[in-house]
């Protein structure tokens, strides 16, 4: 039988820095297959359990404990150990009281932190897809590489906090000035400013945003700035 999906390991040396792996100690780790997120923007189960929990001590804990359900990622059981946690996700353990959430820190890509157990069923997704299917209908695409069929008056780049599993929309927050963006990619990770302008894109330029931070301005492409809401955050992302 042939593979289609990759190599399942990745030379250490090459691992995204977030992993928080030890680099040194074997040549190898354990990889991302496809599936909701990049490769580059996301974690495997097993190295989440191991070296960014360390609530296991090796990659045959992680097996056990994986392989036995007992993770979930969005409300869902997840049995691989390849399977790939990314942005905004959520993680629930059996019999660790502890909820977490993946989010973009000033420090690194994506950190778990702990959140309200009212929180485990809701999730902040952003817009990257809009299509007209058949009889007229439309499927907004999500980051997470969701998908649903609604009617609700969404643009590219906006946000939909939802509803987990069900992938139900609760509230739309618009990509406009007044808004508060939180920068999930790039120099500024895990900073949060207001939306001052927004510029659209040209021929050679992407899509546009002014960024007012504590102490200075920033322009940055839109497609790494995720609105959080007009004050607060609707969520817990610190």
């Amino acid at each position: 039988m042939v593979s289609i999906a990759g190599s399942k390991k990745l030379k250490r040396q090459m691992a995204p820095q977030f992993w928080g792996i030890n680099r040194k100690s074997k040549r190898f780790v354990i990889t991302v297959k496809p599936g909701p997120h990049k490769k580059s923007h996301s974690v495997p189960s097993a190295v989440f359990l191991r070296d960014m929990l360390n609530i296991v001590t090796s990659l045959r804990e992680a097996k056990s404990s994986i392989y036995s359900g007992k993770i979930k990622v969005d409300g869902i059981v997840r049995k691989s150990l390849h399977h790939a946690i990314g942005l905004m996700d959520v993680v629930e353990l059996e019999n660790v009281s502890e909820v977490y959430r993946l989010v973009p820190t000033e420090e690194k890509l994506l950190q778990p932190i702990k959140i309200n157990e009212s929180e485990k069923s809701k999730k902040l997704v952003r817009v990257t897809s809009k299509t007209t299917i058949n009889k007229g209908q439309t499927q907004i695409g999500f980051h997470d590489g969701r998908s649903i069929i609604s009617d609700s008056k969404v643009s590219v780049g906006d946000t939909c906090l939802i509803q987990i599993p069900e992938v139900k929309i609760l509230e739309i927050i618009k990509l406009e000035v007044g808004s508060h963006g939180l920068v999930t990619r790039g120099n500024n990770t895990g900073k949060v400013g207001k939306i001052e302008t927004i510029e659209e894109g040209t021929f050679i330029l992407p899509k546009r945003v002014i960024l007012a931070l504590e102490d200075r301005k920033i322009e940055i492409p839109a497609d790494i700035i995720m609105s959080i809401g007009k004050g607060e955050p609707v969520i817990q992302i610190k």
